[in-house]
């Protein structure tokens, strides 16, 4: 069954995806700053290209739908507080904090910005499988950036499950089984963590 988007909340949503992205950039550059591993500062390196272009083909929607990038809204601002405040808690990690600590406070930084972008690229997706004038574009973006969000989301949170575990001086797996599988889905991310002994 399908109906139509309540077009008010559809452009909310593409307001807060936009937000997320630019928000998302700003943790990315703060989370590199604090990485110690090697592959894990290589990884977010990666997703930050991958976040600006996200950023670049959320505007061109912006551009299709004939709205306007800069407009606010209540719930913009609440997803930019969100961006800075993961910003400021990194840095201040890196003030305060053992290297060792503050790069598990990025990963976990990493994956509380991703959780929110990984759900708004999901409801971009239904929203453009109701169809309507927009369901087109708003279709070829997520094709676009689908599969990059589950790997910044599974592989950042595999990423942080073993920084804490290596912490608490038990055996890690690094890199984290949802890295070295490739993981793409909720699935995938919950097999890998099950498999993780097989990889000690």
């Amino acid at each position: 069954m399908t109906s139509k988007p309540n077009a008010a909340h559809v452009r909310e949503l593409l307001l807060q995806a936009l937000e997320t992205e630019r928000g998302g950039i700003q943790v990315y550059g703060a989370a590199i700053r604090a990485a110690r591993n090697k592959d894990l500062k290589q990884e977010w390196e990666g997703y930050l290209e991958e976040t600006r272009n996200h950023e670049r083909i959320l505007t061109r929607v912006f551009e299709a739908m004939g709205l306007d990038t800069e407009m606010s809204s209540p719930g913009r601002e609440v997803v930019a507080h969100q961006g800075a405040s993961l910003v400021a808690a990194i840095e201040m990690a890196m003030a305060n904090a053992k290297p060792a600590d503050a790069e598990l406070v990025a990963a976990e930084c990493v994956v509380l910005a991703e959780t929110k972008d990984h759900m708004n690229w999901e409801l971009i997706g239904q929203v453009a499988e109701q169809g309507g004038p927009h369901a087109e574009v708003l279709a070829q973006a997520h094709a676009a950036v689908e599969t990059q969000e589950d790997h910044h989301l599974y592989h950042t949170r595999g990423w942080a499950r073993e920084l804490w575990i290596q912490r608490l001086g038990m055996p890690a797996v690094l890199p984290p089984p949802e890295e070295q599988k490739d993981v793409q889905t909720a699935i995938g991310a919950a097999r890998a963590e099950k498999a993780r002994q097989d990889y000690l």
